[in-house]
């Protein structure tokens, strides 16, 4: 029952990533989706959505808000969302977060945000100001949580003692890249600072776009709009770690994505990893990542496989 720390939020283990919801999902197959991972979630866990307001120009945001209003289940939902870039100069000023957010609840037809993200450091805005505006927006009682994503350990560290000595709402989440062919860049000083500071990571691309789920390969075409990003990892770290994950998956009878899931979700300081699917195929192969349970050997298999 995984809770992210420092907050009342208890999330289910897999955190349903919404970008494909909008762009590749159409609003009836996303609404299938969402209908059966919330009856997969256990009814101690809040299932957990993720989105932003630049994935699919707020359609993603739109659809989770209907889908909510339709079935009548925002009360059951941990639901976080992220203040985007886009075309903003300076995307994380206090009167860019606060339009943001306004938007992000008009489109979620909701009056709070549960975590409510950065969706990118923007460091032409003082971390003061956009401390502060997140801070309003915790204050007014139309955000729970706040969190931060694609921040650097340094940037990530400063926010977290501008926020302690300046009395404001601080960050309680990060959301980083991160999955068994993307390592190095959290494992070291921003893994140091989330656990320095009792924070959960919730990583994004956790099956490494798609490249985790086996389908893709040397010599291989998948039709997806994933495929060229999944394509950097073919190669022969790439096949150690499927032969892993398929020799794990196979001992326990279910999906390589499974696995990959599941390890990260043991990992220090992960809270619940972020996977999307655009039908309800695709889901099934992830939801038994939340009863799945890997032994030590199993864990280090894969470990040392992805070093």
């Amino acid at each position: 029952m995984p809770q992210i720390p420092g907050t009342d939020l208890t999330v289910s283990d897999l955190c349903l990533g919404g970008n494909v919801f909008g762009w590749t999902a159409d609003e009836p197959t996303s609404f299938a989706v969402l209908d059966r991972f919330v009856d997969a979630t256990p009814s101690t866990e809040s299932p957990f959505v993720d989105t932003a307001e630049m994935y699919g120009n707020g359609r993603s945001e739109e659809i989770i808000g209907a889908w909510m209003a339709a079935r009548g289940v925002r009360e059951r939902m941990v639901v976080a969302t992220k203040a985007s870039p886009g075309q903003k100069e300076h995307p994380l000023s206090a009167p860019e977060i606060r339009a943001a957010a306004e938007r992000s609840l008009r489109n979620l037809q909701t009056d709070v945000i549960d975590l409510y993200y950065a969706h990118y450091d923007d460091e032409t805005t003082p971390l003061e100001e956009t401390l502060t505006a997140f801070d309003e927006l915790v204050r007014s009682g139309k955000v729970r949580y706040i969190g931060a994503s694609n921040y650097s350990a340094p940037r990530l560290a400063l926010a977290l003692d501008i926020s302690e000595h300046r009395g404001l709402a601080r960050y309680v989440a990060l959301q980083p890249h991160y999955n068994l062919m993307e390592r190095a860049a959290y494992e070291g000083e921003l893994r140091d600072v989330v656990a320095l500071h009792g924070l959960g990571a919730i990583p994004y691309f956790g099956l490494a776009r798609g490249f985790l789920t086996g389908k893709y390969r040397a010599g291989e075409r998948v039709d997806s709009p994933r495929a060229a990003g999944a394509s950097q990892y073919v190669g022969e770290r790439g096949d150690r770690v499927l032969a892993a994950l398929a020799e794990v998956a196979a001992a326990h009878g279910v999906t390589p994505a499974a696995v990959a899931l599941r390890w990260l979700a043991e990992q220090p300081t992960v809270v619940s990893p972020i996977a999307s699917a655009r039908n309800v195929e695709q889901l099934a192969e992830l939801l038994p990542m939340q009863d799945l349970r890997l032994t030590a050997d199993e864990l280090k298999l894969l470990t040392d496989a992805s070093a």
